[in-house]
């Protein structure tokens, strides 16, 4: 049985917030202090996404444990009370989720999602250093241009032609 009343469980939930949470703003003031710029919930992106990279390609959604159902984690607990709703609930958020990262990756964006469990203290250092690593690589990796130079028969080609030609 619920202790509050539906109007004060109403205020509750309604306090939460989507945007600029504590989790997100680690992130944001991480990424902003390694020199990464970025664009925050972009509203053209699917999922409008929490930050937003341009230059990188990239999107990071920064999700809650609980509300995105991230598996085997202490703080995705399903409550005891209205179980049958909070399980529909965050199985369409999950399947949402999946949709809209691969509608990001088929017009060419790479997702990154960072768990609210991990930013806590005693993993948040790792985790963001991971973050930047991962940046970094995902903008070295899309910007080397990889050179193939023809062969025909094992042979290199010459700019001119033949002289038996």
């Amino acid at each position: 049985m619920d202790t509050l009343s539906a109007e004060q469980r109403h205020d509750n939930m309604a306090a939460i917030k989507g945007k600029g949470t504590k989790p997100e703003m680690i992130v944001r003031k991480f990424l902003w202090s390694r020199g990464f710029r970025y664009r925050v919930n972009n509203a053209r992106l699917p999922g409008h996404p929490d930050i937003v990279l341009r230059k990188y390609r990239t999107c990071i959604f920064v999700n809650g444990c609980f509300w995105h159902g991230h598996k085997d984690c202490r703080y995705y607990v399903i409550p005891k009370t209205n179980t049958d709703f909070w399980i529909r609930k965050i199985t369409r958020n999950i399947e949402r989720d999946k949709q809209e990262q691969l509608q990001l990756a088929r017009m060419g964006w790479h997702c990154i999602t960072v768990w609210e469990c991990e930013l806590k203290r005693e993993k948040r250092n790792e985790t963001l250093e991971s973050l930047a690593y991962t940046l970094n690589h995902i903008y070295l990796k899309d910007r080397s241009q990889v050179y193939q130079v023809p062969e025909e028969n094992g042979m290199y080609i010459a700019a001119e032609p033949s002289l038996h030609e």
